[in-house]
């Protein structure tokens, strides 16, 4: 059968886009959301080693304290010791980012801590002053993490407010604002740096407000080229490790004050965060960092094990799972001249030791077909979910497919994006004529 494709640039019909295929299932594969399960594979084979027994008289205070009752001295009240030391190891141990003489800050997630971060930089300048800069302009270049608009702005804060792409920001030479990187960015993999560049914006009143957003800046993802140092930056649990329903999230904060500041609202938003749920990430982050430091000397970039090692190292057996995910799916479209996907290059990884590509979480996949004009919606027809461009204020030829979700989804996605690739070039094999996007 010859897949359909209904040109809607040039076309008025309202009809939306049909593509017909062959295909071993007719289920839905959701690739909408980053759920990281992909993980789950590493985790059943570690056995007992990431498992964490919770005696029934711990962690019964809203504070963090041993079981004698000692309390952590941390500005993060709430901050379980434990914690905070395996956060400090994993990051000297992978090398991307500085802790030493840093505030480490714990969230439910790395959304709240974001919420805490625009808080603290909102609350630098006087409320009551009457040259007040409030609401602060809050800003990302595009395509941004699409849940950053609606995080800002859905208290209708009068503290700061959502402004959009970075690149077409627009302010006051003495107008604060905050800036927002994500690197590797989401949705397409690449590495940021921060791009309002305005006179007067590095000190005093016009001064830049920088997050940085590291929660794909890990080895599985991108090389590890240098050690992240800057004023707040944003870690999450779940795209670390995969253990996404724990909701634990980190941040690393140069000034006192500033982390006083997001503890502050932390405490306020939620009396601090869930000790179970950091007493386990701390539980799994010392298995990753065992892991790396076991087999330092006997395990290789592509995943071989010393004979009498019994646990992989994370990071590569993760990383090796990555780079055939990508693999397949850069073969399945290869070509085509349908769909194409963002080239990355190759870079020296400092963990790894090697030069090595990056394989981000999630496929950036643009459609170059003439005639189709949204690529979330054609592949909504191949009953592949996945989120458009424009949420993301990027093109809407442009759609954001999850990498690392279950196996069995991503084989599904290949696999239709593969039939229906191979069924289109062979209707043009057989002499079909396709006129306008369209094939008879």
């Amino acid at each position: 059968m010859c897949p359909t494709i209904v040109n809607r640039r040039h076309s008025s019909s309202a009809t939306a886009p049909k593509a017909a295929y062959n295909d071993s299932s007719d289920s839905v594969v959701n690739l909408n959301q980053g759920n990281p399960t992909m993980f789950e594979t590493y985790w059943r084979k570690t056995g007992k080693k990431g498992d964490l027994l919770i005696p029934g008289c711990r962690s019964m205070s809203y504070f963090a304290e041993d079981l004698a009752g000692t309390r952590n001295q941390s500005i993060c009240w709430f901050m379980e010791k434990e914690f905070e030391e395996e956060v400090r190891r994993i990051h000297d141990l992978v090398g991307n980012a500085v802790t030493e003489d840093r505030y480490i800050v714990v969230g439910t997630g790395s959304v709240q801590l974001y919420q805490a971060a625009i808080y603290a930089y909102a609350l630098s300048y006087p409320l009551d002053a009457p040259d007040s800069p409030h609401p602060i302009s809050v800003v990302c270049a595009a395509p941004y993490y699409s849940a950053y608009p609606a995080v800002t702005d859905y208290l209708k804060s009068g503290l700061y407010k959502w402004k959009g792409d970075a690149n077409s920001f627009k302010g006051t030479n003495n107008e604060p604002y905050i800036e927002l990187i994500t690197s590797p960015n989401n949705p397409d993999g690449f590495i940021r740096e921060p791009v309002v560049n305005r006179h007067g914006a590095e000190d005093g009143e016009g001064r830049a407000m920088l997050i940085h957003d590291y929660a794909y800046y890990w080895p599985q993802y991108t090389a590890i080229t240098a050690p992240a140092d800057n004023d707040i930056m944003l870690f999450t649990f779940s795209k670390s490790t995969g253990h996404a329903g724990s909701r634990i999230g980190w941040a690393v904060v140069k000034d006192r004050k500033m982390a006083e500041t997001m503890t502050k609202f932390i405490e306020l938003n939620t009396i601090g965060v869930s000790k179970d749920s950091q007493l386990r990430a701390a539980k799994i982050l010392k298995t990753i960092s065992d892991s790396c430091q076991q087999n330092k000397s006997d395990q290789l970039w592509n995943g071989a094990v010393a004979a009498d090692e019994k646990l992989e190292n994370f990071f590569y057996c993760a990383r090796n799972l990555m780079a055939e995910r990508w693999k397949r799916l850069r073969n399945a479209i290869k070509d085509n001249g349908f769909f194409s996907l963002p080239e990355y290059p190759k870079k020296f990884c400092n963990f790894s030791g090697q030069f090595t590509e990056a394989y981000p979480s999630f496929a950036w996949l643009k459609v170059e077909e003439e005639g189709i004009e949204d690529c979330a919606s054609f592949l909504s027809e191949l009953k592949i979910l996945t989120r458009g461009g424009k949420e993301f204020g990027g093109s809407p030829l442009c759609a954001r497919i999850s990498m690392v979700d279950r196996q069995h989804l991503i084989d599904l996605l290949i696999e239709r994006l593969s039939t229906f690739i191979s069924s289109k070039r062979k209707c043009e094999k057989n002499g079909v004529i396709i006129e306008g996007g369209r094939s008879p």
